[in-house]
C-alpha cells in the first residue's frame, strides 16, 4: 500500500503562542556566462546530436569544435536556487556553443553550500540538509545528473506510525513499529498488519489517492518527451496547458480530492499531515502543489548518498564556474542592447541576457524599466535542529523509544510544529532531530518537548510560495527582450525537479531566441506520449 511507505504520526497538542520575530534573509547570486551564437543552420542538428551523446561525456569536445562558428553573448544568472544550477547544466547540454564563466556574488556565508532546497548546516559536527531529503523515483533530470556525476543513489524508508489524539490521550492509528527485541516473524508481518489497519480506517480512498497522484505524474512526465515532440514555452500557462496540468492550479487540493472521491477523513488526517510536512500548508493549497506534495508518499523514494546538495555543487563544477561570494545585486537596468547589473559592492556587470532564478517577492532589486508580476507571498519554513532526546510524556508515552521516527501534525491552531523527524541516532539517549514549523519555536517550548537538549540550530527560510487557487503566474520573459524569470514555475509547484524542468525550458528558450529559431524549437503539439518514449537515454 502507498500509505505504508510514508507512515506518519499525528498529535494534537496544547496551545502555544510562539513569537515571530525573525525576518527573512535575502541571498542573491549572480552568474556570468558566455553563450556563443551559432550559425542558424547548425543549431538544431547540433542540439539533437548532443541529446544522444550527453551520457558519453563528449560535451567538452563538441563545444571546442563548435566555438569557431559563432559569436559570444554574455549572460548573467541571479539567484541562490537549485533552478539556476540546473540552467547552467542544461544550457551546456542543449547546445554545444556554450562556454561558462560564472561569478557567484552572494552565497550562504555560514555554510558555503550552493543550494536553495538542499541547503546544508551542521549540528554537533554533523551535516544536515535543511529541507529536501528525498526525491521521487520518476524525476528523470535528477537521476540523469546523478548518473552523469557518478553519485550513488540510495533508497529511502521510514519506520513510522500514525498517532492521533482523542482529547483525553493519544493512540496509534497504525501499529507501533516493531522494536529491536520483537520477533523476526512480527517484523516480517508488520507491514501487512499495518496496511490492513490503514485499509480498515480509510477504505478505497487509499486507492483513489494513489490514482490521483499517478495521473498527475503521468502528465508531468510529458516534460521528459523527446525534443522533437516538445515545444519551447514562452509562458507558464502554455507550459501547463500543454501537459494537462493547468486545471489543477485553478482549484484547491481539497476540491480536487473531493472530485476524486477521496474521503474527508483521509483528507483531514493523512493528506493534511503530508501537505504540512512538505509545504507547511493545509489542503486549501492549489491542486497541483498538493498533488506534487502527495507524490512524496510514493514508492521508490531516493536520495543522493552524502546529501542532495551535491546535485547543485556538481552542476557548478561541470560549468567550470569561478565563484565570488558575498555580493548581492541591487539593480537591473536595460540600457539598450544589454542589461547593467549593479552590485552591493559598487561593481557593474554588462549582460546581454539576464536570468533571475530567485523569487522576486521578498528581495529588494530595482528593475529599470519596471516589470509587472502578480503579487505573491512566500511560505516561511522554520527549521529547528536539536540534538538531545524527546520527552515521551509530551506524547502520552512512557519511554522515548516508543516515539515514531516521524511525527506529523493535524491542522489545528494550537499545534506549534508541522513535523518532527529523526536525522541520526548516536545512541538511545543521544539523537539528532529536525523540526518544521510555521513560526519560530522558542526555548520554553523546546524545554517542554525535549527532556534533554544539547544543541539547537534554527533556520528561517522563505521556502515556497503560499499557494492559493486559482494561481496567477508571472511571465517567463519579463520585459519582452532577454530578461527571464525561472521562478515563475514555483507558483505551480516547487521541488528540485520542477525547478530543473523550468530551467530546461528557459535554457531552450534562450538558445532559440538568441538564434532567432524559436519556430524550429516549437513543433506541432502532441496530446499524449508514452512512458517508454520518455528519456530513453536514461
Amino acid at each position: 500500500m502507498i500509505l505504508l511507505l510514508l507512515g506518519v504520526s499525528v498529535r494534537w497538542t496544547k496551545p502555544l503562542n510562539p513569537s515571530v520575530d525573525e525576518s527573512p534573509e535575502n541571498r542573491l547570486i549572480i552568474y556570468s556566462l558566455w553563450v556563443e551564437k551559432p550559425h542558424h543552420n547548425l543549431l538544431q542538428q547540433q542540439t539533437k546530436d548532443l541529446e544522444h551523446r550527453r551520457n558519453s561525456r563528449e560535451l567538452d569536445e563538441s563545444s571546442e569544435s563548435s566555438r569557431a562558428h559563432g559569436s559570444r553573448v554574455k549572460s548573467c544568472l541571479i539567484g541562490p536556487r537549485i533552478c539556476d544550477r540546473s540552467l547552467l547544466g542544461l544550457l551546456r547540454a542543449k547546445s554545444p556553443y556554450l562556454d561558462f564563466s560564472i561569478s557567484i556574488l552572494e552565497l550562504f556565508p555560514e555554510s558555503g553550500q550552493p543550494v536553495k532546497s538542499t541547503r546544508v548546516g551542521t549540528t554537533a559536527a554533523r551535516r544536515n540538509e535543511y529541507f529536501v531529503l528525498i526525491i521521487n523515483h520518476k524525476v528523470y533530470h535528477d537521476l540523469l545528473l546523478c548518473a552523469y556525476f557518478g553519485f550513488r543513489v540510495i533508497g529511502c524508508g521510514l519506520n513510522v506510525s500514525m498517532l492521533i489524539s482523542h482529547g483525553h490521550g493519544s493512540s496509534f492509528i497504525t501499529l507501533t513499529p516493531p522494536s529491536a527485541s520483537s520477533s523476526a516473524m512480527y517484523r516480517k508481518l508488520y507491514p501487512l498488519f499495518d496496511s490492513l489497519v490503514l485499509l480498515w480506517r480509510y477504505g478505497l480512498s487509499l486507492l483513489r489517492m494513489n490514482r490521483f497522484v499517478k495521473d498527475m505524474l503521468q502528465r508531468f512526465m510529458l516534460y521528459y518527451s523527446d525534443l522533437e515532440s516538445r515545444p519551447v514555452f514562452e509562458t507558464l500557462e502554455e507550459m501547463l496547458k500543454w501537459s494537462g496540468l493547468y486545471g489543477l492550479t485553478r482549484c484547491t487540493l481539497q476540491e480536487e480530492l473531493a472530485d476524486a472521491g477521496i474521503s474527508s477523513r483521509l483528507t483531514s488526517e493523512l493528506i493534511t499531515v503530508i501537505t504540512r510536512i512538505n509545504y507547511g500548508q493545509d489542503v486549501t493549497i492549489s491542486g497541483l502543489a498538493g498533488a506534487v506534495s502527495l507524490a512524496g508518499s510514493d514508492p521508490g523514494l531516493w536520495s543522493v548518498s552524502g546529501g542532495n546538495w551535491q546535485l547543485a555543487a556538481g552542476l557548478i563544477r561541470h560549468s567550470n564556474a569561478t565563484l565570488h561570494l558575498d555580493e548581492g545585486i541591487n539593480s537591473i537596468t536595460n540600457v539598450g542592447g544589454y542589461y547593467e547589473l549593479n552590485s552591493s559592492k559598487g561593481n557593474s556587470y554588462a549582460c546581454e541576457v539576464t536570468v533571475i532564478a530567485t523569487p522576486l517577492d521578498e528581495i529588494n532589486i530595482t528593475i529599470v524599466p519596471p516589470v509587472s508580476i502578480p503579487s505573491r507571498r512566500l511560505q516561511h519554513t522554520y527549521t529547528t535542529f536539536v540534538r538531545g532526546l524527546l520527552n515521551p510524556k509530551y506524547f502520552g508515552l512512557n519511554i522515548a523509544s516508543e516515539i515514531p521516527d516521524l511525527v506529523g501534525t493535524l491542522e489545528l491552531p494550537d499545534i506549534p510544529f508541522s513535523s518532527i523527524s529523526i536525522l541520526k541516532k548516536y545512541n538511545e539517549e543521544d539523537i539528532s532531530y529536525k523540526l518544521f514549523s510555521r513560526a519560530p519555536l522558542d526555548d520554553d517550548f523546546l524545554d517542554i518537548l525535549f527532556s534533554k537538549r544539547r544543541e539547537t540550530l534554527r533556520i528561517n527560510w522563505p521556502a515556497y510560495p503560499h499557494y492559493e487557487a486559482p494561481e496567477l503566474f508571472a511571465p517567463i520573459i519579463l520585459d519582452g527582450a532577454h530578461l527571464y524569470y525561472i521562478n515563475s514555475f514555483e507558483s505551480a509547484a516547487s521541488t528540485i525537479e520542477t525547478s530543473a524542468v523550468a530551467a530546461e525550458n528557459v535554457a531552450r528558450l534562450i538558445i532559440a531566441r538568441i538564434s532567432g529559431q524559436l519556430s524550429s524549437f516549437a513543433p506541432i503539439l502532441r496530446s499524449h506520449s508514452t512512458e517508454e518514449s520518455l528519456h530513453t537515454d536514461l
